[in-house]
């Protein structure tokens, strides 16, 4: 062990501690407002749906401590434990080139890291969203999709990777330039596909029939300016019963999409004010906005990379007997969540913003008190509590507590 050996354990110490007080203060707040309705819905959330939502959110806490715990403990025998250098040293022993030797390395870390994970999503997906009535996903269906991601990552990630080694190992010092500039391109690349190619693997997209729903969104559309390869309904019901509302690609290939269980739930109106939501955030910039903050520190997260990889005490400090590009980019990739915890509440800061921007391009072009009855709705029928903490909502949420959405929709009624 080396000086940052000490001040990896010291800020993973720090981080988690921050995690698991922000979750106590949340399953403690939660359980207190438990037995009464918040007054803003006291005429529209029953106080049975109400206990729902909350004992909903505080078994999800208590499964989420406990894979933060099998987190710690995985991180620390990879890392401290040698379970990278393991991997490392076992293919280093076939004679294959660095690239080959690197990509079969971490494809069999990433193997064990899911299967570590696979617990958890069971008892998430079999357990508690069956209790609460949320699954309608079958084990057959559920290891399907994982087979699928399985196939997609290799299908699609293997050959990244391989092109992100060889220019890390031919480019010389400016490879994390290079890197930045392959990792945007793909990721644009990838929105740009994901509608009509990948997101149709897992799910049914079937265009919205005829009739006055589709009417009046394409007069929205025409009113906000909005252009898109069509609107269509997924059949998320086949996997959850939770509901939701997206617009996804880019350029010519954006798509708007309603969950089917979304469609059964809200009436015309509400469906028009909450796609009138979605379309504030393409009309207000916020993917743009997103994307280049994105770009921003990944550049910044490369470069630190670039400095980190040839020191020899970033790799001994976390239990790496030999260095590599690929171990470097692993250990990079597993570490840095402990050093940027506390980046995390600035940026659930700027997307609650862009919430609240979206809720006011929706007022200024639907109803707005059929927004606010169409979330009511949503919060309802997906089990979300209305009195978390304020603190680790602050610090988490990436959308703003439901009390405080609809009193600054309230206004523009």
């Amino acid at each position: 062990m080396n000086t940052f050996t000490y001040i990896f354990l010291a800020a993973m110490v720090i981080s988690y501690s921050v995690q698991f007080w922000l979750a106590q203060r949340q399953s403690k707040h939660v359980f207190q407002h438990r037995d009464k309705v918040p007054e803003a819905f006291t005429g529209s959330v029953s106080l049975e749906a109400h206990q729902k939502a909350a004992d909903y959110t505080i078994e999800k806490g208590k499964l989420g401590d406990i894979d933060s715990v099998v987190g710690i403990i995985f991180l620390l025998l990879l890392t401290l434990g040698g379970g990278i250098s393991l991997a490392f040293d076992f293919w280093a022993d076939f004679n294959l080139s660095p690239i080959v030797s690197g990509i079969l390395s971490l494809a069999t870390i990433f193997v064990v890291m899911s299967l570590f994970e696979l617990p958890t999503s069971l008892y998430q997906t079999f357990v508690i969203e069956e209790k609460y009535g949320f699954n309608k996903s079958t084990l057959k269906q559920f290891a399907t999709d994982q087979v699928m991601q399985i196939t997609l990552v290799s299908v699609i990630g293997l050959p990244l990777l391989a092109l992100i080694l060889w220019v890390m190992e031919a480019i010389g010092s400016t490879w994390w330039i290079w890197t930045w500039a392959i990792l945007m391109s793909f990721s644009l690349l990838m929105s740009w596909l994901y509608p009509t190619v990948i997101a149709p693997l897992f799910n049914k997209f079937t265009p919205l029939e005829d009739g006055a729903l589709k009417e009046r969104i394409n007069q929205l559309l025409e009113r906000c300016g909005f252009s898109s390869n069509g609107i269509f309904i997924m059949d998320g019901s086949k996997r959850s019963g939770h509901g939701n509302a997206y617009f996804t690609g880019m350029g010519s290939n954006k798509r708007i999409v309603f969950f089917d269980t979304l469609a059964e739930s809200l009436d015309d109106d509400e469906m028009e004010a909450v796609l009138a939501h979605e379309l504030g955030h393409f009309k207000r910039k916020h993917v743009i906005k997103m994307l280049v903050a994105s770009s921003i520190m990944s550049l910044i997260s490369l470069g630190v990379l670039g400095w980190l990889i040839t020191q020899d005490w970033f790799f001994s400090g976390l239990g790496v007997s030999t260095a590599s590009n690929a171990a470097a980019l692993l250990l990079f990739m597993l570490v840095s969540p402990v050093f940027t915890t506390f980046m995390t509440p600035i940026s659930a800061y700027f997307q609650r913003k862009f919430e609240f921007e979206a809720d006011d391009f929706a007022a200024e072009h639907a109803q707005a008190s059929k927004l606010i009855s169409g979330l009511v709705k949503l919060y309802e029928e997906n089990a979300s509590t209305l009195t978390p903490d304020p603190l680790f909502s602050a610090f988490h949420y990436s959308h703003p507590p439901a009390a405080i959405r609809i009193a600054h929709l309230e206004p523009k009624l």
